[in-house]
């Protein structure tokens, strides 16, 4: 228990480092104080907005797991499925590649479109982050970055499909960066979807547009009280502004992942930080659009008002991106239904008497967790 004469200790401590640190705040408001003259209003528009999410494994554990099973899959906000497989650490990297290409080269699945089109036959080329097959000890984080790099192929193979009806705006969960590609395979990727939006657009002329929305950054994490001080993004109404390169550097701690690095392969977005709320508290959220659609950057907001207007429960939250969460998530009788599979998956790979110890296992309760029953 902390003692009234620590408490005092520790207020006093703390009114001297606020004090001596204030020069930080200052000199972050310096930083930012030129951005106040480039807010701009958004003006809503109309048009479809469809998201897509991949389940999240962190958010879908069930209850017994011995072979930490990892679902990925991938959902639109319609609830259509665009991609799925299943993982583990220790699945064999090599059958789950096969999986994703024949011997011919020709894809079986979105990932495996996405790999043929980049140049690429294993996943291990495709990104440093899965390991060879002759890699030793691999990180059993691997299934975390092979769930990230099946969202960019459900993405890329929903543009390759097409079939938009109407003015598009595709919100993706996250923004448009990433470091899980090898080499320049990132820039190569936002090349072809570039291209496949221009192509989109020349057959059918409906026009396609890209976002990367996230609910968090290091840029406004950084720059949160000092926007407020500057009185950045406060106005009543609506309104965005675009955040310089150099303001990026300083608050990523990898300096390549900002936009205008000369390292850009892992950035396809230019960060913009918007408000949809008409308060002054309503929450600020980063968004990344497209590059080459930096140009359309008043018609991308006034689209993603309109669907975050519509924001439920998370207000002012794009509406279609809380639907593909909905709709990606496995809880109540889904994650039911999916623990049973894994239990007589389980089972199935041990004899009848070992079945019985799986069983036994299973049902033995998590005494450490009685405490919040």
């Amino acid at each position: 228990m902390i003692t009234p004469e620590t408490l005092n200790d520790i207020r006093r401590k703390l009114e001297e480092r606020s004090a001596a640190d204030k020069g930080v705040i200052e000199e972050l408001r310096s930083e930012i104080r030129p951005l106040k003259s480039e807010v701009r209003r958004i003006n809503p528009r109309t048009t479809t907005s469809i998201s897509l999410v991949a389940a999240d494994g962190g958010n879908n554990k069930v209850n017994f797991d011995p072979y930490l099973f990892q679902l990925v899959r991938v959902v639109d906000s319609y609830g259509r499925e665009l991609l799925l497989d299943l993982a583990s650490p220790t699945t064999n990297i090599e059958e789950l590649s096969i999986g994703n290409l024949d011997k011919d080269g020709n894809p079986k699945s979105a990932l495996g479109q996405m790999m043929k089109d980049l140049g690429v036959e294993t996943l291990w080329e495709l990104s440093p982050m899965i390991p060879s097959p002759d890699q030793e000890n691999p990180r059993p984080s691997w299934v975390q970055e092979y769930r990230d790099l099946a969202e960019w192929a459900a993405l890329y193979q929903m543009l390759k499909q097409g079939g938009f009806n109407t003015d598009t705006l595709i919100v993706r969960d996250g923004l448009l960066r990433s470091k899980i590609f090898s080499r320049q395979l990132f820039k190569d990727l936002l090349e072809k979807i570039s291209a496949t939006i221009n192509e989109i657009y020349h057959q059918t002329k409906r026009r396609v547009y890209l976002i990367g929305f996230s609910k968090k950054s290091k840029v406004l994490a950084r720059y949160r009280l000092a926007f407020a001080l500057e009185g950045i993004l406060t106005q009543g109404y609506p309104c965005y502004v675009e955040i310089p390169p150099d303001i990026q550097k300083k608050a990523y701690i990898w300096e390549e992942y900002a936009t205008g690095s000369e390292a850009e392969k892992f950035v396809g977005g230019r960060l913009f930080m918007v408000r949809f709320g008409s308060r002054i508290n309503d929450p600020i959220w980063p968004v990344d659009i497209f590059l080459p659609q930096l140009n359309q950057a008043s018609q991308v907001m006034g689209y993603l008002l309109a669907d975050a207007n519509g924001g439920f429960p998370v207000p002012f939250y794009p509406r279609c991106l809380q639907q593909a969460h909905e709709q990606a998530a496995l809880v109540g009788f889904d994650m039911e239904v999916m623990e049973d599979l894994i239990v007589n998956a389980v089972r199935q790979s041990f004899t009848s008497e070992e079945q019985d110890v799986v069983d036994r296992v299973r049902l033995q309760s998590d005494v450490g967790m009685l405490r919040y029953e």
